[in-house]
């Protein structure tokens, strides 16, 4: 296929786009996925987080079911990652809500608690021992933060730590620990680790003054987000700060009182990583750390200097560990797949789904996913080069897990937003976006539409 070809296919698709609102994307204006999420003792129920929503597989990743972002209650703020519970419950906090599913993805509901105060909710921990506690911290600026827990399972929620001038960015449960929480905040200047050696009876502040960043005098570090634990040693953790426009990853081995910067990109001028960072990943002895940006994964090993950029994912990155597995997000529009799998550190890929696989909801009739999204699938496909065709009703229970829950309002949720996608006056409004997703509407569809026909005309036609 020659460029003049190309272009006349992609204008071809445009046509019915006219009807259709994407939804906003980020990752430079691309779609691509964004986490991964595998169901507490259920391996064949996997999740994955997206620019333009999500994606449900409820059979080891051999079919993947798109949930639209106007079903999933969460406005303009995406969430960075889920949490899936062996009962089936889905949850996220978005840094504006905590959302919640107890039917498979169907039907999302916002949780009162937290929207009833005004909190935003920014960080979510579970420990995998006791999936019934949940810990949620909020992080709303000039506001009255703190950090919640619950032991029903998030049906209710009780503070244990608050404050009128601290913000709480995020919470992290010991795996060998249960008892061991950290949590990351602080103020502009003053940046802290808070420590629990009892399940939040009690709290040591620790102090992060970070001499290896300068000051007193601004740019001072700031965004300080806890981000691992050891599966194997609770006082061995790790975190994030930013500093200068540059995103470092720290280690703590004395249970968060010191940290030092781990990663630094070979080849880059300083130590620190020039794109912002989604997030790390840690092998299960601890020597080997994985940090993904939105388009590159680094990988850095016990004594090495510096971290090695891995050929690939290219273009879009993630990366989630379960057992001896790495998930890795890739970039469909770049090398055929958007989520693989390695056993080899990232050395070789075996590729598990690609975005044009993807297949359209099939949520219950009267469920968000099912009302909202599927009118919507014949126009959003094509931006992913998935089949349009919306395919027979099937029966009312297909793609709801049996033991999933089912509809309904659950006990201290609300669902009055269930559906809806627009910013309410308190809510922070998203960063804004640049690029072709800074248009709405037509513009958008079009500009990924006709990237992603010729960057795939370029991959298979090199002679171009």
């Amino acid at each position: 296929m020659n460029l003049l070809s190309s272009l006349r296919r992609a204008l071809l698709l445009l046509a019915p786009l006219a009807l259709y609102t994407p939804p906003a994307l980020a990752h430079l204006g691309f779609p691509d996925t964004t986490s991964v999420t595998i169901r507490r003792g259920h391996p064949e129920d996997m999740f994955l987080g997206a620019t333009f929503g999500a994606l449900i597989s409820r059979d080891t990743g051999k079919t993947w079911r798109w949930i639209c972002p106007e079903a999933m209650s969460y406005g303009g703020w995406r969430p960075e990652t889920f949490l899936w519970q062996p009962d089936g419950t889905l949850l996220a906090a978005t840094g504006a809500a905590l959302i919640r599913s107890t039917d498979g993805g169907c039907t999302w509901t916002v949780h009162n608690y937290f929207k009833s105060q005004g909190l935003w909710p920014s960080g979510l921990a579970s420990p995998a021992s006791n999936p019934s506690r949940l810990w949620v911290t909020t992080n709303r600026g000039a506001s009255r933060n703190g950090v919640y827990r619950s032991d029903d399972g998030g049906q209710t929620f009780t503070p244990v730590m608050q404050s009128d001038t601290i913000v709480y960015t995020a919470v992290k449960v010991a795996p060998s620990d249960s008892r061991r929480i950290y949590v990351s905040g602080g103020t502009i200047t003053d940046l802290r680790i808070y420590r629990s050696d009892d399940e939040g009876e009690h709290w040591e502040e620790l102090p992060q003054p970070f001499p290896q960043f300068p000051g007193p005098r601004p740019p001072h570090p700031y965004d300080l987000f806890v981000l691992k634990v050891s599966d194997t040693n609770p006082d061995r953790l790790w975190a994030r700060v930013s500093w200068q426009n540059w995103t470092y990853v720290l280690e703590s081995k004395d249970g968060g009182r010191t940290f030092t910067s781990v990663v630094h990109p070979e080849g880059e001028a300083q130590d620190g990583l020039g794109e912002y960072l989604i997030g790390i990943e840690v092998s299960a002895d601890g020597n080997t750390l994985w940090a993904a940006t939105h388009t590159r994964l680094f990988r850095v090993r016990a004594g090495e200097t510096y971290a090695t950029q891995l050929p690939l994912p290219d273009g879009n990155a993630c990366a989630q560990r379960e057992g001896d597995v790495l998930y890795v997000c890739g970039a469909s529009r770049l090398h055929d797949w958007a989520l693989a799998t390695t056993t080899d550190d990232g050395q070789t890929y075996t590729p598990l789904f690609n975005l044009p696989d993807t297949k359209p909801p099939t949520c219950p009739a009267g469920t968000p996913t099912h009302d909202i999204c599927r009118p919507y699938w014949p126009q959003f496909a094509p931006t992913i080069e998935a089949d349009p065709t919306l395919p027979p009703e099937e029966t009312p229970d297909a793609g709801t897990p049996p033991d999933g829950g089912s509809p309904g309002i659950d006990a201290g949720t609300d669902t009055s937003d269930a559906g809806t996608t627009d910013p309410k006056p308190d809510e922070p409004q998203p960063p804004p976006k640049k690029g072709c997703s800074s248009a709405s509407g037509l513009v958008p569809a079009a500009c990924l539409l006709v990237l992603s026909t010729l960057r795939r005309t370029r991959r298979r036609n090199p002679e171009n």
